[in-house]
């Protein structure tokens, strides 16, 4: 159980950080509490597996990346776990999941990538087929996006 001050701390965490050299600061006024109260209390939450991570979203088309994809990979069952983390551990990657495959999709790995252009995306692709190993691949490319957005518990 979370009691109200948590509540209110999770709603004001999971949006948008303020744009200010200490938004913890700008955060704990608007409760009404101190910056050091605020960072105790997430800690707090942190260590109670309440809050699992804290982290940042780039938004990628105002960073200069303006293409992506998700690359889908056959992989064979016995490799999957293996290529699977060889995958994500390239910066280039932002997403990377294993997924069943179907009867008429036989792809079992997929893995978000960024770039400036598509074809950016295609090089990004055949370094990493390169690096695992893996021909039998797709790159899907985003047409328009609908919505983004975190979860929100509060």
């Amino acid at each position: 159980m979370v009691d109200e001050l948590a509540k209110k701390i999770i709603n004001l965490i999971q949006g948008d950080l303020p744009l200010a050299p200490r938004p913890f600061a700008v955060l704990a006024e608007q409760l009404g509490i101190s910056e050091s109260t605020l960072l105790a209390e997430i800690k707090k939450l942190k260590e109670r597996g309440i809050i699992r991570r804290f982290g940042a979203t780039l938004r990628h088309q105002e960073a200069g990346f303006s293409s992506n994809a998700m690359v889908v990979w056959k992989v064979p069952e016995d490799h999957l776990e293996e290529v699977g983390k060889a995958i994500a551990g390239f910066k280039e990657v932002t997403h990377c999941y294993q997924r069943k495959p179907q009867k008429d999709w036989p792809y079992n790995l997929y893995s978000m990538v960024h770039g400036a252009n598509h074809e950016d995306c295609h090089e990004i692709a055949r370094r990493l087929a390169r690096k695992v190993n893996i021909d039998d691949y797709i790159l899907l490319f985003s047409e328009k996006e609908f919505k983004k957005t975190s979860m929100e518990y509060f």
